[in-house]
């Protein structure tokens, strides 16, 4: 049974506002979130969940942004995994998008969530199918389940809200985070004018810039300092790729993060200005490590 068309209309309009909030993000410029000491302490990045309630939950504990009003969260990737409803088996991802529009609003200086392949393929209905399921289909039935009539309505709020996302964040003068990064741009130039500039339906097409940027998958040393050089910029943090320990560095550039599993990894970063990867590395810690190892 779906829930009354007024629920559904705060849904729509929780939707709006988180959108408004991004779009109009003082720590935004362009499609890029921009961070420095004047603005942050630290920064907490997270990756892939794919519906992944347990390590959500456990990432906001983590995170504890009321306590630490310096410190900043990124989110990536929530659509497409997780529960299903019981009886017609939708997914139950589209409530942690919602969650995630809620937390926009609640801490809107502290929340970032970036676009993924995922948020991307639903706010242009590329499909997606893994296992013999087409997640597409599965997440919109999911939402029918829960608001019957009242779809169209919450569905292009949705869209709306996915349309204002940004793509990536920039920490300090060294360290881009992104969902991924552009396959063979030392060979295929990428067009770097997407982070400052409007994005455009081709941009989001298949082969498009946007595209291009959270679907490859490329860890070749010369791929990543080509990126490096054309985006002036040392290191950089993705999710993207499942990771059996839940973090991998596949290069001297790269740290890739995961946060699927009970194996899921964060990273806490300091603002400072001279960071390496090793120290990066050494900053990692796990959904679900004892107490001793989580950060005060």
């Amino acid at each position: 049974m779906s829930v009354a068309p007024s629920m559904a209309e705060k849904t729509a309009a929780c939707y709006r506002e988180a959108g408004r909030v991004l779009r109009e993000s003082s720590l935004r410029r362009g499609n890029v979130v921009y961070l420095d000491r004047s603005t942050a302490d630290e920064v907490m990045v997270t990756a892939d969940l794919h519906g992944n309630r347990t390590n959500f939950r456990r990432i906001l504990e983590i995170a504890d942004l009321s306590n630490h009003p310096r410190r900043h969260l990124v989110f990536q990737e929530v659509c497409h995994g997780g529960p299903t409803y019981p009886k017609a088996g939708g997914c139950m991802s589209h409530l942690m998008l919602e969650d995630i529009a809620q937390l926009v609003i609640q801490y809107p200086t502290q929340i970032h969530f970036l676009i993924s392949n995922h948020e991307l393929a639903e706010l242009t209905d590329f499909p997606i199918m893994k296992a013999g399921k087409m997640l597409n289909l599965m997440f919109r039935c999911g939402m029918g389940q829960m608001y019957g009539d009242s779809v169209p309505s919450v569905r292009a709020a949705q869209i709306e809200f996915l349309g204002s996302l940004p793509i990536a964040l920039r920490i300090g003068d060294r360290i881009l985070v992104s969902h991924s990064l552009p396959k063979q741009s030392d060979e295929e130039p990428f067009d770097a004018t997407i982070f400052d500039r409007d994005i455009t339906s081709n941009d989001r097409a298949c082969g498009g810039m946007l595209h291009r940027l959270v679907w490859g998958r490329d860890f070749r040393q010369e791929n990543v300092d080509h990126l490096a050089e054309q985006l002036g910029v040392d290191l950089f943090i993705t999710g993207h790729e499942p990771c059996q320990h839940g973090f991998a560095s596949p290069n001297s550039r790269q740290i890739v993060l995961d946060c699927c599993s009970r194996l899921g990894k964060y990273l806490m970063i300091p603002m400072s200005d001279d960071l390496t990867q090793a120290d990066l590395l050494n900053r990692i810690h796990s959904l679900h490590a004892s107490q001793l190892e989580t950060i005060s």
